[in-house]
């Protein structure tokens, strides 16, 4: 950093950049139209430098924000030279644009000063449907990008202030849901030309090139405080995996391996040895498996770390073409931002576990997820996502595993909605969402428990199947923790209950879509929970009578309401003895 730069500005400076993506967020969820914006934050704000760096990424999901410089550097490639005032751009597909995933539009409107570029201010958000073999974005029978949706270089959707009413038209054709896209990309762009107000006054209260200079200096400065962190761990290499059970369509070994190498204040992902792209719809985008491996280091590292692309200078990934992590043009892609982003933050949480112990985190548990697709009383199509039936995270040292929380991708940034409002809002009843029994990965910290969840849909509808975490254990445990139960899904119709796949689609009529989400893992021995938190999650019934005496060893008393000291002490003499 200069020595010309205040410290005070510098802090301030990231702090009030920071503060502008949280204002795009607010004005996005206020005025966007679809509930996955709404209602779920299914979204991403974020601020570039002039040269395409992240310089803020406060608000939303991880994988969108950690590859959003991929974006930004693709529209300064297309359009060097020609970027000018009042243009707004609009890009998604993963090798022409930088993008991570089709249904993840971005919307980057370039910022400037006294005629000079200096940023850009950009939204990521996952769109209800864009077209391809399936309502609602996700086509679990995918095997190439055409079967996905629409492909969008880095586009200019609005010229010199000016929308361009012909690319608008042809991206409302290639939606299901015309009605929401429309209103979706103006709360886009409303929410961007706040952000550009708002980065452009700061940059005028500073000055231009004191500004620029500050923008610099927020990414010198996380550089140095990310490899100061990396420096505290022992140098060496570190090997680790995490698998997927099938490729969406037979089961067999799917393998995400990572050598990590630590040196000195650098880092060095090598994920060669990982497997070959597969036929289904998985395979990660380099931009992805790039934002991947940064959440996995954000959320394990130091948390009063800055987020922002300088933190990532000091990280090198080799990605081998062709490979699981690294796909060739033309690859199935949408589910990558969710699996295998999963098992790369896993592979590399458990590396970095070997090097600090302490800091590991007990498995995420994989989400059983699906959507249902259909038409309205208005005849207006709606695409409901069964986000409700989210799975239990892992434990740390601690704290317990949250019962329910999004994909580890997320590290909760998404919203979990609020049932009554979906009721408004979609021809749906919810049954019951309430948290499981005994599926939480037991431990001194036990994982999140997942949920017992069903919906009728009141509708002919077409279900689209995303079930990774069925039929087997996800949520791994640490420290002698366990492992969290696995997933279940089924449709009841009639008095039938059928079983749904890990992935495909099936059209019914009216039906109730029910789900068991799978559960987190433990962190520490069982027998070293604390007796009193054990009672309690009893009574709450996270875990049965027989979990509480045979896993954990705790007696209640007569009443019910406090723990058997002695009782529970003899127990887990005994049970300490029989291990």
């Amino acid at each position: 950093m200069s020595t010309a730069q205040d410290p005070i500005i510098l802090a301030l400076t990231q702090n009030r950049l920071d503060h502008i993506s949280h204002q795009m967020g607010w004005v996005m969820v206020r005025t966007a139209r679809s509930p996955i914006f709404s209602q779920a934050h299914d979204f991403s704000c974020f601020i570039a430098g002039p040269q395409g760096e992240v310089i803020s990424q406060a608000d939303g999901i991880p994988i969108h924000t950690g590859s959003g410089g991929f974006g930004v550097r693709a529209i300064l490639r297309d359009f060097d030279g020609e970027i000018a005032e009042g243009d707004v751009y609009l890009l998604n597909d993963p090798w022409a644009a930088g993008g991570n995933h089709l249904p993840d539009w971005v919307i980057a409107r370039p910022v400037f000063v006294d005629g000079r570029l200096v940023g850009f201010t950009c939204n990521r958000a996952h769109q209800s449907d864009i077209g391809g073999g399936a309502a609602g974005t996700y086509n679990p029978t995918a095997t190439e990008v055409f079967h996905e949706g629409i492909r969008l270089p880095v586009l200019r959707l609005v010229e010199a202030g000016k929308v361009r009413r012909d690319l608008w038209k042809m991206l409302l054709l290639n939606t299901r849901t015309p009605h929401l896209l429309d209103g979706d990309l103006n709360a886009m762009l409303g929410s961007t030309r706040i952000g550009m107000e708002r980065v452009a006054a700061l940059v005028e209260e500073l000055g231009v090139e004191a500004a620029l200079g500050y923008f610099t200096g927020v990414l010198d400065h996380a550089d140095r405080l990310v490899r100061a962190e990396i420096g505290k761990l022992p140098d060496g290499v570190y090997i680790a995996e995490d698998r997927s059970d099938n490729d969406c369509f037979e089961i067999r070994d799917v393998t995400v391996r990572v050598a990590l190498t630590i040196q000195g204040d650098r880092l060095i992902a090598d994920f060669t040895g990982s497997d070959p792209q597969i036929k289904g719809f998985k395979n990660s985008t380099l931009a992805n498996s790039y934002s991947a491996v940064y959440t996995a280091l954000a959320s394990f590292l130091d948390p009063n770390l800055p987020h922002n692309e300088g933190a990532f200078r000091c990280v090198e990934m080799i990605a081998p073409e062709g490979s699981i992590v690294n796909a060739g043009e033309g690859a199935a892609t949408t589910m990558c931002t969710v699996f295998f982003a999963h098992e790369i933050i896993h592979a590399v949480w458990k590396a970095l576990a070997q090097a600090d112990p302490l800091r590991g985190c007990a498995g995420w548990a994989k989400n059983v997820f699906g959507l249902s697709v259909g038409k309205d009383e208005t005849g207006a199509g709606y695409v409901f996502y069964h986000g409700a039936a989210s799975a239990g995270s892992g434990a740390v040292r601690g704290r317990d595993g949250f019962n329910q929380i999004g994909h580890v991708c997320t590290l909760g940034g998404l919203t979990m909605p609020n049932v009554e409002i979906y009721e408004q809002l979609y021809p749906v009843r919810f049954q019951r969402q309430e948290f499981r029994t005994d599926a939480a990965g037991p431990g001194k910290w036990r994982g999140g428990s997942g949920c017992d969840y069903a919906v009728d849909i009141l509708t002919p509808a077409t279900h689209s199947f995303r079930g990774e975490g069925l039929n087997y254990e996800t949520g791994y445990g640490i420290q002698g923790g366990g492992f969290g139960a696995f997933g279940t899904m089924r449709l009841e119709q009639e008095g039938r209950s059928e079983a749904a796949p890990k992935f495909g689609l099936k059209s019914t009529g009216p039906v109730r879509f029910v789900v068991e989400s799978p559960g987190g893992g433990g962190y520490g021995q069982p027998l070293e929970r604390d007796p009193a938190l054990v009672l309690r999650d009893w009574r709450d019934a996270i875990i049965s009578e027989a979990t509480m005496r045979d896993v954990y060893g705790v007696v209640a008393g007569a009443d019910g309401r406090s723990v058997d000291a002695a009782g529970t002490e003899a127990l887990r003499y005994a049970l300490g003895q029989e291990k």
